[in-house]
């Protein structure tokens, strides 16, 4: 129910409080500024806003009568500031912020001080030093923090026969009012207590304590003692609850207590006492411990409310108060209005339903959400806007549309409002509401306003990579994304259909991307279909060029992936088997990637049962017409493979002839905006134990610096090098390895005796710029050649991987004469490096090749030993000159060349 009277008595309450205003006067004097942030301000001017005063006491030594001081906000007024000078009635001097409205004018430990002054208005400032009030009148101290932690004392002291003090709204650490001051009205104020008693009024006539909050730590909350008869107790909520450790038990806790000399004239009711307390009530030197007793006694408190709880006691302050109570406020402490609590009953005098203590149950809102009927459609449609708020009683709202195409709003009472856009945009619609408080809450929703007209299909495509920023999710190579976004939809599309035109085909339900892994690179014919809200239809194909990206390459401690000796299941002629290249979703581990494009492999045939080779390709593309790894019926060979992974994360090895086992390493991987960048050099020795150290024992170590020798720099991550064994005397392994103490359970080449045998490898470079070789069994020289490096910095080569290609084949052609040279074409112009498969066969007698870029000059170094009467394959990693590739054949004999490319290097 709402009392007709309600809002006369409270009004009756606020003249009570303020007095009856004065009539402004004509003409009032021109604002006085403060601002200690600004570069012009100036202690000795005339504290305009473009000079402002320095400091607040500047200009409280000159303000007038009818002028207003504003102090700006955000910086700190380290000064104790002293307020002397006067007003005249209706024509206050006033001290308010100048900034935000939430935001109070902090003063540093120094006190405030007024002394002799009237007619005063001071608001809005936060004092650390607290402040006195001393033979003042008419003064009104408005949303004051204060407190006096450096000294001791009081936030708000006001004595020395000061007259008509009100304060208001704001938050005390202990108040004391004294020294014959009188009329002092203190309302809607919190007021907190901690060893100390939160107020004192002695010798204070015709104190008026008005709905206040106040916290007790311990002694009496409401004392009034001396000559402080003719004051006024109402609606304050006095509660029993902050720092209990610190009372002394002897002192126990009272909520009221009014002395002999301050009972005359004095009156008390609807205050709410919450807590424990050992006393209630002291009134002329008698205690009472309730309620009951306390009203029989004296006539007082006869709708107090004494709680034993502090936990629940806020319901009971709702709509109980007396709302003709001298020094009642039309709004609370944080400014809000009386309102009436629809869901509890109206309590207070006379009916009136306003709350008890510092502050007023408010209509909170709690949430809004805003629905358009029409959240897509094309410019000339009717839009109906619905919102849907949840506050804490059911009450009058006002709902405030802006549609957000610049037209005026629509303020009404109603939760819906209609709206007409007459242009396409992407607009955000919202929705304000508002109670009687004028509380506020707001929610959006996007408006799609489009051009009237036919639905019309179009779509973009890109490849879809891993990102730098998160390289371990899990992306297929050869993913695209097909994107319809780009289509001219007036009606929301309800519908989308991708034909990828390899027979993959994926419906959604909405316009948004749709992403593929395919199988092989190729071109494409793609075909969207989109069906609308009105059962339109519109379709659009386009040729899709896949590809592989440039990648980065990330090395790693080399580990093992394969090894069919393990489960006795040799590789079997005509059969592909399958190998798993390392793939993980988001998990740690240095060697783990979810977004490679190509994989490098160490890969091993040993126990062939006869003459054959091995293929390693990608899973999910036909089987290519190159080579990998030749060995001999018995033999083990061994070579470095870079082959690109299939959209299943596997690859597929498969022997030509015969059986064997198979032995794969995975040393390392390509992956697009991660990595490092590799630079290609002209091979160059790096190390010959034939002429340097001598060759390595069984079990023996050697470490070789690579990082800052020759063409390597000394930053480098890996290098790429051609690895030889030569002079064995038993058959063995070797590794090539970063850090001497962390072997691999891998090996990179198997020299046999009477043989030279090459490998390509790759590897990281130790923390010392070397890296370490390691022989297993017998005795073996080993020869080091380098060919590249790969490193961080943006100036070096990406890596694009291929379908394996075969480039040249010189059966075909005729075999390499002994010191003759072969050209290869076919890589691309502006590849400056490129991975081959070489492999020499039908040899004449034992020598080695030599693999350049074209128009470079050859050097020494080798990248695969010849032999006759075998067929022998190597990696080779190497610069590239105008797309081709030179092939030097030395003087040992005659071979056939066959040239197999895996990917190629560009700057990108």
């Amino acid at each position: 129910m709402r009392p007709t009277r309600a809002t006369v008595l409270l009004t009756a309450g606020l003249v009570t409080f303020l007095g009856v205003p004065s009539a402004a006067a004509a003409e009032a004097p021109p604002t006085l500024y403060v601002n200690n942030s600004s570069s012009s301000c100036s202690d000795g001017g005339s504290g305009s806003q473009a000079v402002p005063f320095c400091s607040i006491s500047a200009a409280a030594k000159v303000v007038a009568p009818g002028q207003t001081v504003r102090i700006k906000t955000g910086k700190r007024y380290d000064e104790a500031v002293a307020i002397d000078r006067s007003g005249a009635p209706g024509k206050p001097i006033t001290f308010v912020p100048d900034g935000p409205e939430d935001r109070l004018v902090v003063l540093g430990t120094q006190p405030l001080t007024m002394t002799g002054a009237s007619h005063v208005v001071v608001r809005g400032l936060s004092l650390s030093g607290g402040m006195r009030v001393n033979r003042s009148a008419d003064v009104e101290l408005d949303h004051i923090y204060a407190h006096a932690r450096v000294s001791g004392g009081e936030g708000l002291v006001v004595g020395d026969a000061s007259t008509d003090v009100r304060v208001s709204r704001g938050w005390f650490q202990g108040v004391r009012i004294e020294g014959g001051a009188q009329r002092t009205v203190l309302g809607r104020n919190e007021i907190i207590g901690n060893a100390r008693e939160p107020l004192t009024v002695e010798d204070a006539p015709a104190t008026v304590i008005t709905n206040n909050t106040f916290q007790l730590g311990c002694g009496t909350a409401i004392p009034l003692s001396g000559s402080s008869s003719g004051s006024a107790v109402f609606n304050n909520v006095i509660n029993a609850k902050y720092y209990v450790g610190l009372c002394d038990p002897a002192r126990g806790r009272t909520a009221l207590a009014v002395s002999q000399s301050a009972a005359a004239g004095t009156r008390a009711d609807y205050n709410l006492i919450a807590g424990p307390f050992q006393t209630v009530y002291t009134w002329g030197g008698a205690a009472h411990q309730d309620q009951a007793a306390f009203h029989a006694a004296t006539g007082q408190g006869g709708h107090d409310i004494v709680h034993p709880r502090t936990e629940d006691a806020y319901t009971k302050a709702v709509d109980s108060a007396d709302a003709t109570a001298p020094g009642v406020l039309l709004t609370d402490l944080s400014g809000y209005p009386v309102v009436d609590d629809l869901r509890v009953p109206n309590t207070g005098k006379d009916g009136g339903y306003l709350d008890r203590g510092a502050r007023e149950s408010q209509n909170s809102l709690e949430s809004v959400r805003l629905e358009l009927d029409q959240p897509w459609a094309p410019a000339g449609t009717a839009v109906k806007a619905t919102a849907t708020a949840v506050s804490a009683w059911s009450g009058p709202l006002t709902y405030r549309f802006d549609f957000g195409d610049g037209s005026a709003p629509v303020v009404t009472g109603e939760r819906t409002a209609t709206h007409v856009y007459s242009s396409p945009c992407e607009c955000t619609a919202t929705v304000t509401v508002y109670n009687e408080a004028k509380l506020q809450i707001a929610a959006g929703a996007k408006a799609k306003v489009t051009a009237p007209g036919p639905l019309t299909a179009g779509f973009t495509s890109r490849p879809f990579l891993p990102t730098a920023e998160d390289p371990r999710a899990y992306v297929a190579p050869l993913t695209v994304e097909v994107d319809p976004r780009s289509t001219i939809a007036p009606w929301p599309v309800q519908q989308v259909e991708v034909d990828f035109g390899d027979g993959a085909q994926e419906r959604v339900s909405a316009l948004e991307p749709v992403r593929h892994a395919y199988a092989q690179p190729g071109d494409y014919k793609v075909t969207a279909t989109l069906k609308d809200a009105k059962g339109a239809t519109s379709t659009v194909s386009r040729t899709v060029q896949v590809a592989y990206a440039a990648s980065g390459y990330v090395p790693v401690h080399p580990f093992r992936v394969l090894d069919t000796r393990l489960s006795n299941s040799p590789v079997q002629a005509g059969t592909a088997a399958q190998v798993a290249v390392p793939v993980v979703y988001y998990s740690s581990g240095p060697h783990h990637t979810g977004g490679a494009t190509a994989a490098v492999l160490n890969v091993t045939v040993t126990g062939a049962t006869q003459d054959t080779h091995l293929n390693v390709w990608p899973s999910g593309q036909q089987r290519p017409a190159t080579s990998n790894v030749n060995v001999r019926a018995g033999g083990t060979s061994s070579n470095t493979v870079t082959v690109p992974v299939g959209s299943d994360g596997k690859i597929l090895a498969q022997l030509n002839s015969g059986q064997g086992h198979v032995v794969v390493d995975f040393v390392g991987y390509y992956q697009p905006n991660t990595g490092k960048r590799f630079y290609p050099v002209t091979p160059t020795r790096l190390a010959d134990t034939r002429t340097t150290g001598g060759a390595l024992g069984a079990g023996q170590t050697r470490t070789v610096k690579v990082a800052g020798v020759r063409s390597i720099p000394p930053d480098a991550q890996a290098v790429a090098l051609n690895l030889t064994g030569t002079g064995a005397t038993t058959e063995t392994h070797v590794i090539a390895y970063a850090e001497a103490d962390k072997r691999p359970t891998t090996s990179n080449l198997n020299p046999e005796p009477g043989k030279d045998k090459s490998n390509q490898v790759i590897v990281p470079v130790g923390p010392d710029g070397t890296i370490t070789l390691y022989n297993n069994a017998g005795s073996t020289d080993l020869v080091l050649d380098v060919v590249g490096y790969y490193h961080e910095s943006g100036g070096g080569a990406l890596f694009t991987p291929v379908v394996p290609k075969r480039l040249a084949d010189t059966r075909t052609t005729g075999k390499l004469a002994p010191g003759a040279t072969t050209t290869v074409a076919g890589l691309p112009a502006d590849a400056v490096g490129a991975a081959l498969n070489v492999t020499a066969t039908e040899t004449t007698s034992a020598g080695f090749l030599t693999v350049h870029g074209y128009g470079t000059a050859r050097t020494d170094a080798s990248s695969l030993n010849t032999r006759p009467g075998e067929t022998v394959p190597n990696h080779v990693t190497t610069p590239v000159g105008g797309g081709k590739v030179s092939i030097w054949n030395s003087w040992g004999g005659s071979n056939h060349v066959i040239t197999d490319v895996f990917g190629y290097f560009t700057h990108g």
